[in-house]
């Protein structure tokens, strides 16, 4: 299997693995553990687990659960579901016992690969059908069933801010468009090695940095988690050229005591930040400190993440706007589903080889969703002259007030142009005389002195008494999905 530039990947993830391991070098470092996985045994062993499941009468397309965070054993799992021809079912470990109860439920998996720190709880909240798999289950093996680009590969749980979780279904063909996106976006070829801190349960870490390697032929560095403390030693010790995060991470480093070695900056080619809005002075702050360029981008569970992007340095980067389309298309779509004028704000709708082919067992949300060919994202935005697309919010988080539609992100950036402020959301909580008004809630640094009145002053300054929030409330932490974006639906809840 070859890379190319100019168009989509051929074949089956199967065909992926078999021609990495055929190449041979190096899949996967892990810098907690010193460990080294080659393609070479990371196919054989997906191959082996593979064959066991067909061995246990798991049919092509049958869900197959995951329930593991990232290393060794979590990614051959992943990689045997895939290679069976099976449809890996990837368990949010931060989901809650309900969220994992509901997909373990809904997805029809009869068998699970799970983490020994899990088993208890999956234990407890399975539903009967469902077995945990032994090493043992699997040594009776069978012939593999034939796979081809639009069978079923992945089934991914969305966080589910409000209702119940949509389960995305990706085909071969579009689970390898998702990293075949990343990898032209990012100039990506053999040499480089990206940094996986973000769960693989998640789209991004899945797709951006797993798949992303296996087409371009590059490898990466994993860790189980992300440590704001650890961060830059385990980059250094794991030689990555680039990483992939989310706005919260890039805060948490930025506010941190740790700065890179010289020897990794020389190394580092770029960062780049996805999942939700990055703050402009975040991002401008995080440059000048640690002299590594950010690359906004904007991608979804239902495009195999990433859709949009900027490009590499020297190419023109503009802040404050996750960027262009790579490998598919991008149009801004008006209330009737026509196209938008130009500048005009509108829903922006995806097209490409990266899109889902369905919500499971939703055939109503599905239809709703897929405008044709055309993927609605529910987020608001406009394309300038140059391309470019800028989002201004999300259609169900708009704050509505006196019939005023109110964007959350805009006065997130103004708190974040605060030093102090670590974390930023503003949300709407019903009122009387407003039907909304708007509050935020923040995270500051360990020893911060700001106030709530200096902030509320703060907002006001910047875009007036009516726009600000009446309220700011200083929580340890706002809350997060497991992609690390912030949960701004769940605030009011909360304060």
């Amino acid at each position: 299997m070859i890379f190319d530039r100019e168009r989509p990947p051929d074949g089956t993830v199967r065909d992926w693995l078999d021609a990495r391991a055929e190449a041979g070098g190096v899949a996967i470092v892990f810098p907690e553990t010193g460990e080294v996985l080659e393609w070479p045994a990371l196919r054989d062993e997906a191959r082996a687990a593979a064959c066991g499941l067909a061995g246990l009468g798991v049919a092509r397309g049958e869900s197959v659960a995951i329930v593991h965070p990232n290393g060794w054993d979590g990614v051959v799992a992943l990689y045997a579901a895939l290679y069976g021809g099976f449809r890996a079912t990837m368990i949010n470990l931060a989901a809650g016992a309900d969220g994992i109860g509901y997909a373990l439920d809904h997805s029809g998996a009869r068998f699970a690969f799970v983490h020994e720190g899990q088993r208890e709880t999956i234990a407890r909240i399975a539903p009967e059908r469902l077995s945990i798999l032994e090493p043992r289950m699997l040594r009776q093996r069978a012939e593999l069933p034939d796979v081809d680009p639009t069978h079923h590969a992945l089934l991914m749980y969305t966080s589910g801010t409000t209702g119940r979780p949509k389960g995305v279904v990706h085909t071969h063909a579009s689970l390898l468009a998702g990293g075949w996106t990343t990898a032209i976006a990012h100039e990506l070829t053999a040499k480089d090695r990206g940094f996986c801190v973000l769960p693989i349960y998640h789209i991004n870490g899945l797709c951006v940095t797993l798949m992303g390697s296996l087409v371009s032929g590059g490898s990466l560095a994993m860790t189980a988690r992300f440590s704001a403390g650890k961060f830059w030693d385990q980059a250094e010790r794991g030689e990555v050229t680039w990483f992939s995060v989310v706005p919260t991470i890039i805060s948490h480093l930025l506010h941190g005591q740790a700065d890179p070695s010289s020897a990794l900056s020389a190394r580092l080619r770029f960062g780049r930040s996805a999942s939700s809005a990055l703050a402009v002075e975040t991002q401008a702050a995080f440059e000048e400190r640690f002299e590594v360029p950010i690359i906004e981008t904007m991608g979804l569970t239902e495009t195999a993440a990433q859709i949009l992007s900027n490009p590499l340095p020297p190419g023109k980067r503009k802040i404050g706007s996750p960027g262009m389309a790579y490998g598919n298309e991008v149009r801004i779509l008006t209330a009737d589903l026509t196209d938008a004028p130009p500048m005009q704000e509108g829903e922006i709708a995806i097209r490409g080889p990266n899109v889902m082919v369905e919500y499971l067992h939703n055939p109503e949300t599905t239809a709703k969703t897929l405008a044709g060919d055309w993927l609605r994202t529910g987020d608001l935005g406009h394309i300038d002259e140059d391309g470019y697309v800028f989002v201004t919010g999300r259609l169900k988080e708009l704050i509505i007030k006196g019939g005023e539609n109110i964007a959350p992100r805009e006065i997130d950036e103004v708190l974040y142009s605060e030093p102090d402020i670590i974390e930023a959301a503003a949300f709407a909580r019903p009122c009387t005389s407003y039907g909304e008004r708007v509050e935020a809630a923040v995270c500051v640094k360990p020893g911060s002195n700001v106030s709530e009145a200096a902030l509320i002053e703060l907002c006001h300054q910047r875009l007036g008494a009516f726009k600000s929030p009446d309220s700011i409330h200083f929580l340890d932490e706002l809350p997060k999905g497991p992609s690390g974006k912030i949960q701004r639906l769940k605030l009011a809840e909360l304060t």
